[in-house]
């Protein structure tokens, strides 16, 4: 955070310790440091496609890129951080894996993370994954299931929820019949599907589940605070309270009765819910009254269809495998003079700045390596 700021960066740190810039803007963390390096002398070549990589004898160019364009270069050493799978749109297609790939090393199955789960029900049809836009025609999602693009349109129930944010409730992970994980905070409801910082923190595990075919059902409770016990109670009063108000009764054919049952149960939905979540969540719950209610506060119930692709997630899981890696330098223990650092290593954390951290710390160790290498080869 130091470093950003002393480049015109400011940064802040919010809920759940989670470090942004000031701006919420990537780029300005690429501005950031790019304003650093080339402080420093670096020279920055773009749009310049890498077709491969060759490994010569030990020797002044012990390394030969080739890109697309026909330009050679060669160098003493090698990093490679080309990030993973996420956000195809900033230019990752994921060559980096096959690179390494081809050059020996074991690479772990890769599947998007920090990525919004897609309830049942909450998109219309299925999206279908797209092929990697890498020149190797490499399929990116060969052998994942469940992926539903973010572009597929919502139903009717899920443009009822898209917008809402949910505060201090607890999402809790069943996969595969196992209750795995839980999270309290803040649930995003978007075009995507469950996202926000718990939505994101359970991604994981989700999405690795489905992606080999598992069963994958969240549990929302949506009071957390209170016992249902209690909230048995509290309910139980303000039904009655409702039943005693005299606007729930009218008079038919000189006759007081109450209003139809449809009509109080609405506002006692309004005393527990937001206004803009009482018909979604009565609509997911068919046979929802007064009695049940609680119960349905206390664990919403939300079977996963799919999840988002890499075309909108955060992070690749997966990558490298840190056993081909030397974990002191980062350079690779199949191919000296070879290092790895970043997205493409078989290493991702929880949203908040975690992932950032790990590419500046891997990138700085990586850099730090490779350099000391050659200063201690020339003494």
């Amino acid at each position: 955070m130091q470093l950003l700021e002393s480049c015109n960066c400011p940064c802040v740190v919010e809920r759940g310790d989670r470090a942004f810039p000031e701006s919420h803007k990537a780029a300005d963390v690429v501005d950031a440091l790019q304003q650093r390096v080339m402080q420093y002398g670096a020279r920055l070549q773009c749009n310049s496609e890498v077709s491969q990589i060759s490994v010569n004898d030990p020797g002044p160019g012990l390394f030969t890129i080739s890109t697309t364009d026909g330009n050679v270069f060669s160098s003493r050493r090698l990093i490679i951080a080309t990030g993973g799978l996420s956000y195809p749109g900033s230019g990752s297609t994921g060559d980096g894996y096959i690179w390494a790939a081809r050059l020996g090393h074991k690479i772990t199955q890769r599947f998007p993370s920090l990525t919004a789960i897609v309830p049942k029900g909450y998109k219309i049809t299925p999206g279908k994954a797209v092929d990697s836009p890498s020149p190797y025609k490499e399929s990116i999602y060969a052998g994942l299931k469940g992926h539903i693009d973010r572009s597929t349109p919502a139903s009717e129930w899920g443009e009822a929820l898209k917008g809402l944010q949910l505060k201090n409730v607890r999402l809790s992970l069943e996969c595969d019949g196992r209750m795995l994980e839980s999270e309290f905070g803040d649930l995003d409801f978007t075009d995507g599907g469950l996202e926000g910082p718990i939505g994101f923190k359970l991604s994981r595990t989700a999405v690795k589940t489905l992606a080999n075919g598992g069963k994958v059902r969240l549990h929302l409770d949506l009071k957390p605070a209170v016992a249902q016990a209690e909230l048995d109670s509290r309910i139980d009063q303000l039904w009655k309270e409702i039943n005693n108000d005299s606007r729930s009764w009218t008079v038919i054919k000189g006759k007081k009765v109450l209003r139809p049952f449809k009509d109080r149960l609405k506002v006692l939905l309004s005393k527990v819910l937001p206004a803009e979540l009482i018909r979604p969540f009565a609509s997911a719950h068919p046979g929802l009254d007064n009695r049940n209610l609680a119960a349905c506060l206390k664990d919403w119930i939300l079977e996963a269809a799919g999840y988002v692709g890499y075309e909108r997630c955060v992070i690749t899981a997966g990558g490298i495998s840190l056993g081909d890696v030397k974990k002191k330098t980062l350079e690779s223990a199949i191919v000296p003079g070879l290092y790895f650092c970043g997205e493409i290593l078989d290493l991702d954390a929880d949203t908040g700045g975690y992932n950032l951290q790990t590419a500046f710390s891997t990138g700085y160790l990586a850099g730090l390596s490779a350099a000391m290498s050659i200063k201690k080869s020339d003494n």
